[in-house]
């Protein structure tokens, strides 16, 4: 099994320079995990590191989607592996770096995915999902498959009628589809970093310097020129924190002030949810930066765990 480096951890908690550090000592190259950084041209409300950022480190999985486009765990790990893949064949070290759980995990996994099916059944269950109604949908689906319908709400409507699709096209729930994909064992040997800040305060503080910087660099004219090349402020991209917050005020609903201050706010509650995400890792190797302690030490912490792991 080949080793990998994975880092992790909350927004704004310092991943990609830790990447990027580790990349130039170890003879690596970087993928992105960020549901976000992969759209084009949103870079400044994703913190897309801008190149004198990537300091010459090659970056994978960064604008590969257009902004009007749906993406998925699918669909980003049937992109990933084979530049994954490739990185390792040409004997350099392949390092993992974002804060989307699901994503880097299933790439961990090697999991595979319910396929998509080119019968209509989506077509069909869309149309009959505006004809009858949600509450329909997802009753059907507690029929089905209840634990999958347990988890889900009645406005997720995407997961719903994808659940319905998959029993439709293959016969299994996608319940079950889940548990024998999980019993797999895990194509890849991982490393895994995580970053936090103790107090927490210490985090939120970064966050909020962070919206503030955005601004400064652009942010609103950046989500004003995604808005006048003809995305629709419903699209999935314009929908993330950073983004979707500003579209409302641009669109006559509130400041730009109070939306700054909303964005800060579920930022911070973002990488809450983050942070319980990956301590549910057992396998995590948690490096916390305390008061008065700089990112040299936390490199340096990170350098040992990674020459420990190459014995």
């Amino acid at each position: 099994m080949q080793k990998i480096i994975c880092i992790a951890g909350p927004t704004a908690s310092g991943k990609t320079a830790l990447a990027v550090e580790l990349a130039k000592e170890f003879d690596g190259e970087v993928i992105s995990c960020d549901s976000m950084q992969l759209y084009r041209r949103m870079d400044i409300g994703t913190a897309k590191p801008t190149l004198e950022e990537q300091q010459g480190i090659p970056h994978y999985m960064l604008d590969v989607a257009e902004p009007d486009e749906d993406f998925s765990v699918s669909r980003y790990c049937e992109m990933a592996t084979p530049i994954l893949d490739d990185i390792l064949a040409r004997g350099k070290t392949a390092i993992i770096a974002g804060g989307t759980g699901l994503y880097m995990d299933s790439l961990i996994r090697g999991n595979t995915f319910a396929p998509y099916p080119s019968t209509g059944a989506r077509e069909r269950l869309e149309k009959e999902a505006d004809e009858v109604g949600m509450d329909v949908m997802l009753t059907r689906l507690q029929a089905i498959d209840p634990d999958a319908a347990a988890k889900l709400h009645l406005a997720d409507r995407k997961r719903i009628l994808r659940a319905l699709e998959v029993f439709e096209e293959t016969g299994e729930t996608i319940t079950a589809h889940n548990l024998r994909t999980q019993a797999i064992p895990p194509r890849y040997q991982p490393l895994w970093i995580g970053l936090d800040f103790d107090p927490r305060q210490a985090l939120y503080q970064r966050i909020d310097l962070r919206v503030s910087l955005m601004l400064e660099q652009g942010l609103v004219e950046e989500i004003r020129a995604l808005l006048s090349s003809g995305i629709p402020a419903k699209a999935t991209s314009l929908q993330a924190i950073g983004y979707k917050e500003f579209v409302a005020a641009l669109e006559g609903y509130g400041t730009v002030e109070a939306a700054a201050e909303e964005v800060r706010k579920a930022s911070r509650h973002y990488a809450k949810r983050q942070l319980t995400w990956f301590r549910r890792n057992p396998d995590m190797n948690w490096l916390v930066r305390h008061p008065g302690e700089d990112f040299s030490e936390i490199l340096a912490q990170a350098r040992q765990l990674v020459r420990q792991f190459d014995k």
